[in-house]
């Protein structure tokens, strides 16, 4: 298999998957939780859970409701900051449907700590995607031929970017259209991603560091496609395990952690791929240019 080849069909595969994505973001952006525009979130417990009943309560209460989410006996309502009287009188209008209601947790999040939270996500990403980048350019330190170690280090940070651009601009995209939300689990979840993401990549960097001493004599195009055909089975297989996993907990997990597990999915099959098809290729990419440059001069 040439996956090195065929590397200008899987950048392309990989712009038709980000692209729409783009646009949605551009034009629309994300959809926050409360989490960074500041509200309530009130856990309950209740044995005969309605959400149109739950729903019409708050609506009487005059509370400007962000969604309200059932799973078995667990009842999770977002809505605008309220105080503790309003509070009050939700439970008890939710008891009378349900004398055995039970509150398990309560809290508001003002608008201000909604912005710092939303300052730290960005800087989260940022900071971890810098150390990533000097942790292989140091891991790499003595392959300095036919390509820098630094290189190694950009081609991983090109490939996570294009893990959290897919799971980013489909979330843009859900939130446009069927109201999904991204809140703390989200940055949660992206940082992940971000990690498998990396991992993947370095066990392929690694395996081409190690090839390059063992094959001087053979072309650098043919090093790293023997490296990623080495290690694939290696990178599909730990994936599989991880999306069964991800995929029970999508099945079994309950409401309040859906959208956690499903920017997971997402991140990890598309973590899967750059690894592969994108990192790798785009490390045999930038040498090539490099190669030409020095043919003309």
């Amino acid at each position: 298999m040439n996956i090195i080849g065929r590397k200008n069909l899987f950048f392309l595969i990989s712009a038709i998957i980000i692209i729409p994505g783009l646009i949605s973001l551009l034009l629309f952006g994300l959809k926050p939780a409360i989490d960074f525009t500041g509200g309530s979130i009130l856990d309950l417990s209740m044995t005969n859970a309605n959400k149109t009943k739950v729903e019409q309560l708050l609506t009487k209460e005059k509370v400007r409701v962000h969604s309200v989410m059932i799973s078995g006996s667990d009842v999770l309502i977002k809505t605008d900051p309220i105080e503790q009287p309003i509070k009050n009188k939700i439970e008890a209008g939710l008891k009378k449907e349900d004398p055995k209601l039970r509150e398990k947790s309560f809290q508001t999040v003002g608008p201000s700590i909604g912005r710092e939270t939303e300052v730290n996500a960005f800087k989260a990403v940022i900071i971890a995607s810098i150390a990533i980048t000097l942790y292989i350019a140091f891991a790499f330190r003595k392959v300095s031929k036919p390509v820098a170690s630094w290189k190694f280090g950009v081609c991983a940070i090109i490939a996570l970017l294009h893990d959290v651009l897919v799971v980013v601009g489909i979330f843009s995209i859900l939130g446009h259209f069927f109201n999904v939300e991204v809140d703390s689990l989200f940055i949660t979840a992206l940082l992940t991603v971000m990690g498998f993401s990396v991992h993947d990549t370095i066990v392929v960097f690694d395996r081409i560091r190690e090839n390059l001493v063992k094959n001087f004599s053979l072309p650098f195009e043919d090093v790293v496609n023997n490296s990623l055909l080495e290690t694939l089975n290696r990178s599909l297989n730990t994936s599989l395990t991880v999306l069964i996993v991800l995929f029970a907990l999508l099945l079994f997990g309950g409401e309040s952690i859906r959208w956690f597990v499903a920017a997971l999915l997402v991140g990890i099959i598309s973590g899967t791929y750059s690894s592969i098809f994108n990192a790798s290729p785009l490390l045999v990419l930038w040498y090539e240019w490099d190669k030409r440059k020095r043919s003309k001069i």
